[in-house]
């Protein structure tokens, strides 16, 4: 394959089509099920599936035999599934290998903090930055793969026959995905490689592996003390405060000084080579490992050792309060005792425990002989276990570095993401004889989720050159 060919049709690709169609998609408020509870009646959804389609089907038309379905089962968002048939010559047995490439279309919320002049629906291009929701969350992916498989098309490269799933429920965990593969089963098959595009990178000068993603629980704990709110003068040093015994009660679950989960069961045994890998990672990103970070002047980070970050972000228990209630705004918080308080919860978990049994020692050691006789609860409303991959095999190994090598001018690195894609655990349980590609273009700043949002372009056309080098090597490893 000849490399400078394969960047230049990529590159092209992507300045003449992908990005124009990208700024489109950036329009479309098609928010996750989650978070846009009525979206079948919005429309939105349907909008950035008619988007995806219609470049997709002009990009299919030089592709042999592929074709496009748009899924829809009764009351769920919809999958996009695109089959291209295999090509070159090959033992029959090799045109039975399958490559599944996977991504998403829904999008988180607005989120407030954007720039002036930028928004979530806004798109904008700022040198090699194009900002707004969903370009790098996860947009970008079908049309990285389907350019991929067309640059392998251009230069006569043989691969295995690939499926490319897109769906509209990522971002709310994925609910409606397990249904889609198990009605789609006889036309996805068994793969023998994942390629998913909804990861991370560490930096934007190589190729990243995610290797383990981290599982999580959510929930609220409740604690009231009183029936209504009581006068603070009357009340304090009589009736404890509920955001007092919150605090004492979060203390079971961490230490407050250092942040360290406290309970032995909600940690797992690192795995030798995720410690390995975690070495190399902190050492190929020293300080960008928090200095990616908008920290106030003068914040640091829990720790100044790079490896510990790493491994804290990636194979071990942390907990945020992400919100909030029962506590008044500022402006209409009076002399009052209040009569109880809700946190919600969120818990990140090891790798490879199990969420539903985290949960319930979560339970335990929140509630149990609750201080003052409190009422006390807690309502767990996710739990999602997280993924570890299996051993890269050795033809996958090669190719990693391969492309890297090819794409980015740099060896590959690897590295565990502390966020979660029950995409990934569902397909680990379904196809576990199956290789893994997990990466992504989610870097330095580029803030998912939040403000400012942006895909990095450059990585977008670096990532979809290097799945095309090892969609070849997959098809030379099994032919």
């Amino acid at each position: 394959m000849d490399a400078a060919r394969l960047g230049k049709f990529v590159g092209e690709c992507w300045d003449d089509e992908v990005v124009p169609t990208l700024v489109e998609y950036i329009k479309i408020p098609n928010k996750s099920p989650s978070f846009d509870p009525d979206w079948a009646v919005h429309g939105y959804m349907e909008d950035a599936v008619r988007l995806f389609e219609g470049w997709a089907r002009r990009k299919l038309a030089g592709l042999a035999g592929a074709s496009l379905e748009v899924v829809r089962l009764e009351g769920r968002t919809p999958v996009i599934l695109i089959e291209v048939p295999a090509t070159g010559s090959a033992p029959a047995g090799a045109h039975k290998e399958t490559v599944l490439l996977y991504g998403h279309l829904d999008k988180q919320p607005e989120m407030v903090g954007w720039f002036e002049g930028y928004g979530p629906w806004t798109p904008l291009i700022k040198g090699d930055k194009l900002y707004g929701r969903g370009g790098a969350d996860d947009g970008y992916a079908m049309f990285g793969a389907l350019t991929a498989i067309a640059a392998l098309h251009d230069q006569g490269v043989p691969h295995a026959r690939c499926v490319v799933l897109i769906e509209a429920c990522e971002e709310s965990g994925s609910y409606d995905l397990p249904h889609y593969v198990d009605h789609l089963a006889p036309r996805i098959g068994s793969p023998s490689l994942v390629v998913c595009l909804d990861s991370g990178c560490g930096n934007y000068e190589q190729l990243w592996l995610t290797t383990s993603l981290r599982g999580m629980l959510a929930g609220a704990l409740t604690v009231q003390v009183l029936e209504e709110g009581v006068h603070s003068g009357d009340a304090s040093g009589v009736v404890p405060s509920s955001f007092r015994l919150t605090r004492e009660l979060l203390s079971r679950l961490e230490n407050e000084s250092t942040g360290e989960i406290v309970p032995a069961e909600l940690y797992d045994q690192i795995p030798p080579e995720r410690v390995a890998q975690a070495k190399q990672a902190a050492a190929v990103l020293k300080d960008a490992l928090y200095t990616k970070f908008p920290f106030p002047k003068g914040m640091a980070p829990v720790s100044q050792d790079h490896t510990e970050l790493v491994l804290n972000r990636t194979w071990r228990p942390q907990l945020a309060i992400t919100g909030i209630e029962g506590l008044p705004a500022l402006v209409d918080a009076g002399n009052v005792l209040l009569p109880y308080t809700t946190a919600k919860l969120s818990l990140r978990l090891p790798p490879t425990l199990d969420a539903h049994g985290a949960v319930a020692v979560v339970e335990k050691v929140l509630t149990q002989n609750p201080p003052y006789g409190a009422t006390v609860s807690f309502s767990a409303d996710k739990a999602a276990t997280g993924w570890n991959a299996p051993r890269l095999a050795s033809w996958l190994e090669r190719s990693i570095a391969a492309a890297s090598l090819a794409a980015f001018g740099a060896p590959p690195a690897l590295m565990g993401e502390g966020g979660s894609i029950p995409f990934l655990a569902m397909l680990g349980e379904k196809f576990p004889a199956s290789q893994f590609v997990v990466t992504g273009v989610l870097g330095p700043h580029s803030n998912a989720h939040g403000p400012n949002e942006f895909l990095h372009i450059p990585t977008g056309k670096r990532v979809t050159a290097a799945v095309a080098h090892i969609l070849r090597d997959h098809h030379a490893a099994h032919a």
